[in-house]
């Protein structure tokens, strides 16, 4: 069975002047460990809850664009500690991914699914359900989305 937070959720960076709650159950949660994300988090891979929109508000603080600066994906940061909190896809697709570990409660927390396992570090073994070697192409997020929610 897969694990849900109690809900709401709320979180925030690492300093507190970014505040987040999510207010509606994850669509998924994932791993990414592209070598963006790896540079990102410093880290191995980045963790991911998905939420619709309409299920996340910001509470508190003023979020800038870091990493990308595309016009498409925007990843968004605490200015005064650097945090990655949340990213949006623009225009939006009906959900934001959450940095699961910026929630106050990230216990429950199990990735369901991995993304660019091409560009994983060798050691980084997660227990998945579903593994892409890239991105999944956009016609398979209904069935991954699908499947996280009947479990």
């Amino acid at each position: 069975m897969t694990a849900a937070p109690t809900l709401p959720a709320e979180g925030g960076c690492r300093c507190g002047a970014i505040r987040v709650r999510i207010s509606a159950p994850p669509l998924l949660t994932a791993a990414c460990h592209c070598t963006g994300c790896q540079r990102m988090t410093a880290s191995a891979f980045s963790i991911t809850v998905t939420v619709p929109t309409q299920g996340f508000e910001l509470l508190q603080g003023e979020p800038v664009i870091g990493g990308l600066h595309g016009e498409q994906i925007h990843h968004f940061h605490c200015d005064y500690c650097k945090s990655w909190v949340f990213t949006r896809v623009e225009p939006d697709m009906g959900f934001v991914n959450v940095r699961a570990t910026m929630l106050d409660d990230a216990s429950w927390f199990e990735p369901f699914a991995e993304f660019w396992t091409s560009e994983k570090l060798a050691w980084a073994n997660l227990p998945v359900v579903h593994s892409f070697e890239t991105q999944p192409a956009i016609e398979e997020f209904g069935p991954l989305v699908a499947d996280y929610m009947g479990r």
